[in-house]
């Protein structure tokens, strides 16, 4: 068994990547974990993605009731909303172990979708640095292709594979990772040059929005979601950017409708977003978390001279 004290991360939190071959696998490995917590009385919550949730509640004789159930396909829609909920599940038993199993990444997701859950993967380790915690992570190494299986061993500084349990040789710091993660973005087919925006003119990014968002299939409910979610991004471009971005927007026939804003910032803390704010805060995030909250997927770009957003939003 591993010595996780002789991690690269603090001993009180302990991280594995859980590599299955299939649902028997899948159910025994997993299912013994949570066993384990409820044993040693320990809270319990399972985000894995739905037809798994059903499957794990039929495999425990005892002690379902006990355990958190969450849909991951839901939660991790946007994979930038999942780390705030692992937060507040620890933060609501603080000063007990908390035990979690997270499946952020199944067969199925979008190249953009597993870049940005390969990013939380690594902001794991950061935001539960020296926390008592466990977060197992199953991976689908049947179904999902080699590169995501090679980066969970760099996002995981334990594996666990065919019974046994070791340090992962090529574990990575969560900059490195997610330098990895700023992949140039896709130019667009059908965006236009935008709107280009400054100090005094929030108003004007919000009737732009309103006005373009009409011509999609987004209904009045989400129209007002995504032009919120814009303006709390154009906010942060004019509060803590340059003062000044551009706005574009486009129809994806992949995602819904894309806004895109882009300005001469930089993100000066990775986890921006990823936690609930306080409310004591003056800044602390809570425009880019509730970007989060609102959108199905956020992709983030950052460079020395450069930060992009591209918020999706699905009917």
């Amino acid at each position: 068994m591993i010595d996780h004290h002789s991690s690269t991360v603090p001993a009180a939190f302990v991280h594995p990547a859980f590599f299955y071959r299939g649902q028997a696998e899948y159910l025994k490995g997993v299912g013994r974990f949570i066993r384990t917590a409820l044993a040693a009385d320990e809270p319990v919550l399972v985000a894995v993605p739905g037809p798994r949730l059903d499957a794990l509640r039929e495999s425990l004789d005892t002690g379902a009731a006990e355990v958190m159930w969450t849909d991951m396909t839901r939660l991790g829609r946007n994979p930038g909303r999942i780390l705030a909920a692992l937060r507040d599940f620890a933060d609501r038993h603080d000063g007990r172990s908390a035990r979690i199993v997270g499946e952020p990444i199944w067969p199925g997701r979008t190249r953009a979708e597993v870049l940005e859950a390969t990013r939380h993967e690594a902001l794991i380790n950061t935001a539960f640095a020296g926390r008592r915690a466990t977060i197992l992570c199953p991976y689908d190494i049947v179904g999902l292709p080699e590169a995501v299986v090679a980066d969970a061993r760099r996002t995981h500084p334990t594996l666990i594979e065919k019974g046994e349990d070791r340090l992962s040789e090529d574990y990575a710091d969560a900059s490195v990772v997610c330098a990895d993660c700023d992949l140039p973005l896709p130019e667009p087919a059908g965006a236009g040059p935008g709107l280009e925006y400054a100090h005094g003119q929030l108003g004007e990014v919000r009737e732009y929005t309103e006005t373009w968002a009409r011509g999609t299939t987004l209904n009045a409910a989400r129209r007002g979601d995504l032009v919120l979610a814009v303006s709390e991004a154009a906010a942060n471009s004019l509060s803590h950017g340059p003062g000044k971005g551009t706005l574009r927007l486009w129809d994806s026939a992949d995602s819904g409708v894309v806004a895109e804003i882009r300005d001469g910032g930089h993100l000066a803390d990775p986890l921006a977003g990823r936690g609930r704010p306080s409310l004591a805060s003056p800044h602390g995030g809570r425009g880019l978390w509730m970007i989060h909250q609102l959108c199905d997927l956020v992709e983030i770009r950052a460079s020395a001279d450069s930060l992009t957003l591209r918020l999706h939003m699905t009917p």
